[in-house]
């Protein structure tokens, strides 16, 4: 029986006896700790569920209440409407019975704003005084014509009696509240105030609820006469902590409650905070939801607090945890008992023990003098040699001459020194074919090892490890498409040339190419004929510099080429023209002829940097330059190309900006009929509200906007935005009139544009015949098929289809034909020069004329002067639009401008 010496503990747990036991402890280690994770989600999820609940039921309850403040509003107003006119000793009868303090908690008073015109002034203080206020004023006094002060406000308090005669309309704030409530004769709630009855240590949130009365009780329909027929406001005051703290001391206790105005998370905005978070900021949930209330949007914020994650802790996890590691480790024991009983049945089998060593690599096991007395059956596999064959034959006729003393040496040293592992050894061996193999192999003397009596070489083929090595580095360092270095090969070849330009001071330089028009060229005839276009171009550019400079693909078209030593810019100028005039030209692929052209940018080193990153930078920004400059040729770096790409990056931050914060406005142009002089339409034109610059044209951002993508949203925007302005002006009576909105090509060739344009349509219920889409001539230049299927789409679902531009670029007569377009608008640089410019004059003629043969619809846009428009009128153009008849206007000065419209003819 063997001891327990024989099979120590630490072998036994070693993982390659006891690798079942190990498993088995991992397997169910997991499933504990797995189960684990369900019991800890399970609670959170109940958890996250009760919190949800009741952030939930708050919102509830908060849009309740407000709706039941709004009726109570809705009633005040009413009075006013049944009675014409309420002394106050009836408003002071009608708030009382109406009981707010049991029955409208948080409202501070219920009052009545009357407008007063400027010359009624004096009689209304006269008049107000005489009721019983007898040092009533009105304050602040501005400059007219209106007053909006507040008469009454009951219930009669000290407090409450401060707030009469103040002139609410006088602040911002209330003024705006006070506008949507007069326009749009509802109830609406204004921003976050400060109200005029707080002492100066009660300064917490309030904010007020308007609601408009109008002279004879009725509502007037149009926005005008609501604002003619305003007879005042009644108006509801209220302090959030008074309002909100009942409602979530009765629903969330232990919930941390916040409500900013506005859905702005600032410390300014914050109209109400129950402060019940922890003092760290930490909390398990969160919840943000929107409230509406009076025209008005409030975040509410809802936090779990340490209180609420006391309430909702569970103990079941730890138990689940517990019990698991538990029966884990008893497990584990269990399989380790057995496996120590299958060992120690096995512990003699050395011979075994040799080869499973040895199991991956070639297994010889020699006696004294080197005769192999066993082959491991992996040699068949490796070097093509069954084990009884590669036996009998004599070690040193496989392996090289000059590697045999080696291998020798390796076998004595071994003999020497029983039971140690002698350093690995290289050498060349032959195998079944004749060819030489790389192996490295140690010696171990095992002689007195029952099982095994011998000496063991372990031999490991090196072979396909080296081939792997060598294609991991080419995967590292080059590119797998045009076998050029990549861009960490190249960057560790321009920082070692930085290095000694550094040192030396002798020049270097640095190109990035990028290739004109590759995508469309990828786009149109696939990503294999793009493919071969790129290793033509590598081997192009490798023929071009010297055995010491440097060619890399960064990805994609971008190329770089790296000049290592050079006299100075004007041979990095030569370079430059020699890859140019070698790159443009015409290449055939997949039975097509393309031409094809490159952008270069250089920068020098050491003079414009010593620093490889910002090298690299340069180079891109002069490539762009060369872009700019109309492409195939090349530029070098300056210092202003950094500044301007440091100006357009802050641009391009201003305009995201401003796309989040809701700052662009549409201003509308008239589109007047020549035959009915009457306006049948207006064109949209996006501005930008500018915090400090001020309105803001597009044609000073739409380019960036399209570089940066942000076009797509700003065309949502602009075309929802327009969509809603059609409806207006239906409601206002103008249910004739057309919107036109302008599209780029960017725009246009995006995938989701069509589900676009059908989503804003179904939202907003605009009617498709009312919208016009102008789209830019060069659109013409897109792929023809795709361009047809845009369109006959669009023009299915009803919109109207114009061509803007018409005039500049390349616009095909055949696309004219083919495409589904409505209406050509002749470019503004034409009508510009008219009627002075006889090439204007007989370009336009000859527009018109065209378009009428095709049955299309002429609009001439920019029409300045009396003597453009009588040129247009009598060459049979249909429409224009211009600085003549009016400029781009706001929505106010729109509605007033078509009521003057109708009132008279426009053009005398």
């Amino acid at each position: 029986m063997m001891n327990s010496k024989e099979l120590p503990l630490r072998r036994l747990l070693e993982f390659r006896n006891a690798w079942i036991a190990w498993l088995i402890l991992a397997v169910v280690i997991s499933v504990t700790f797995l189960l684990w994770q369900v019991s800890i989600h399970l609670v959170e999820d109940r958890t996250q569920a009760r919190f949800r609940s009741q952030s939930l039921q708050l919102k509830t309850a908060i849009e309740e209440r407000l709706l039941n403040y709004e009726q109570v509003l809705a009633g005040s107003a009413g009075l006013f409407a049944v009675a014409g006119e309420v002394s106050r000793e009836e408003w002071r009868e009608y708030v009382e019975r109406v009981d707010i303090d049991r029955y409208y908690p948080g409202i501070q008073g219920i009052g009545f704003v009357r407008r007063i015109g400027v010359r009624q002034m004096a009689d209304h203080i006269a008049s107000v005084r005489a009721g019983g206020v007898h040092n009533y004023l009105v304050s602040p006094l501005g400059t007219g014509p209106y007053y909006y002060p507040m008469v009454y406000l009951e219930p009669g308090t000290e407090r409450n009696r401060r707030a009469l005669g103040y002139d609410a309309f006088s602040d911002p704030i209330h003024r705006r509240a006070m506008e949507v409530a007069r326009d749009d004769a509802v109830p609406t709630v204004t921003g976050k105030v400060v109200l005029v009855q707080e002492e100066l240590a009660e300064d917490q949130a309030s904010f007020l609820m308007y609601y408009p009365v109008y002279q004879g009780g009725k509502v007037p329909e149009i926005r005008a006469e609501r604002r003619m027929m305003l007879a005042g406001y009644v108006f509801s005051a209220f302090r959030m902590n008074n309002l909100i703290d009942g409602i979530v001391g009765l629903i969330s206790p232990f919930l941390d409650v916040r409500i900013y105005d506005n859905g702005v998370i600032e410390r300014d905005a914050l109209m109400y905070g129950s402060n019940l978070g922890s003092l760290d900021n930490d909390f398990s949930f969160q919840m943000s939801q929107t409230l509406n209330a009076g025209g008005r949007e409030w975040l509410l914020q809802t936090r779990s607090t340490p209180a609420f994650d006391f309430l909702a802790s569970d103990p079941r996890p730890p138990i689940v945890l517990g019990s698991g590691l538990f029966i884990s480790v008893l497990m584990f024991l269990f399989v380790l008992m057995l496996i120590r009983s299958r060992l120690m049945a096995q512990i003699g089998a050395g011979r075994y023990r040799a080869i499973t060593e040895g199991a991956a690599n070639v297994t010889l096991v020699m006696d004294r003098a080197g005769q192999a007395l066993y082959a491991s059956p992996s040699s068949l596999d490796i070097l093509g040699y069954e084990p009884a064959r590669l036996q009998a034959q004599a070690l040193d006729a496989l392996v090289h001459g000059d590697d045999w003393p080696k291998l020798q040496q390796g076998f004595e040293d071994a003999v020497a020194a029983p039971g140690a592992q002698v350093p690995v050894i290289r050498a060349r061996i032959r195998d079944a074919n004749g060819q030489w193999r790389d192996m490295e192999g140690t010696f171990t003397a095992m002689l007195n090892v029952p099982g095994v009596n011998g000496v063991v070489l372990s031999l490991r083929d090196l072979t396909q490890l080296k081939a792997a090595q060598s294609e991991l580095h080419r995967l590292a360092f080059y590119d797998p498409l045009t076998g050029l270095a990549n861009r960490q090969l190249f960057r560790d070849r321009l920082n070692h040339v930085v290095r000694r330009s550094r040192r030396s001071g002798e020049p270097a330089a640095l190109m990035f190419l990028d290739l004109d028009g590759f995508k469309r060229i990828n786009d149109t005839l696939g990503h294999d004929a793009g493919d071969e276009l790129l290793c033509k171009v590598a081997e192009w550019l490798e023929g071009c510099v010297r055995e010491e400079d440097s060619v890399a693909r960064l990805g994609g078209d971008e190329f770089v080429v790296l000049l290592s030593r050079i006299s100075g810019p004007e041979a990095a100028g030569k370079v430059a023209e020699t890859i140019l005039h070698r790159l443009c030209q015409r290449v055939r692929l997949n039975d097509h002829e393309v031409g094809i052209t490159v952008s270069i940018g250089i920068t020098m080193m050491p003079h414009d940097s010593e620093d490889s990153g910002t090298l690299m930078k340069y180079a891109d920004l002069a490539m762009y330059q060369a872009k700019e400059l109309g492409r195939n040729t090349y530029q070098f770096f300056t210092p202003a190309m950094n500044i301007k790409a440091a100006r357009r990056l802050l641009q391009q931050e201003e305009l995201a900006t401003a796309l989040e914060g809701d700052r662009f406005v549409l201003h509308y142009q008239p589109k007047v009929d020549l035959v009915t002089e009457r306006v049948i339409g207006v064109e949209a034109f996006l501005r930008w509200h500018h915090p400090e610059k001020g309105l803001v044209s597009a044609q000073q951002f739409i380019g960036l906007a399209e570089e940066t993508g942000l076009i797509l949203r700003l065309g949502e925007m602009a075309l929802r935005q327009a969509c809603i302005q059609v409806q207006a002006l239906e409601r206002a009576g103008f249910e004739a009139l057309k919107m036109a909105v302008n599209l780029s090509v960017r725009q246009l060739t995006d995938p989701g544009f069509l589900d676009m344009i059908r989503q804003v349509i179904t939202e907003t219920g605009v009617s498709p015949e009312r919208l016009e889409l102008e789209m830019p001539a060069e659109l013409l230049n897109e792929d023809p098929r795709a361009l047809r299927e845009l369109l006959v789409a669009l023009h299915d679902l009803g919109v109207c289809l114009i061509l803007d531009d018409f005039g500049t670029g390349s616009c095909s007569l055949v696309a004219l034909q083919q495409l589904p377009l409505d209406v050509i608008k002749i470019d503004h640089r034409f009508i510009r020069d008219i009627p002075y410019n006889v090439s204007a004059t007989d370009v336009a003629s000859a527009v018109i004329a065209l378009a009428r043969k095709l049955h299309l619809t002429v609009v001439a846009e920019g029409v300045e002067t009396p003597q453009q428009l009588s040129f247009l009128k009598s060459s049979g153009c249909a429409q224009c639009q211009g600085n003549l008849f009016s400029y781009p206007l706001d929505e106010d000065a729109l509605i007033g401008f078509l009521i003057r419209q109708y009132e008279k003819p426009l053009i005398s």
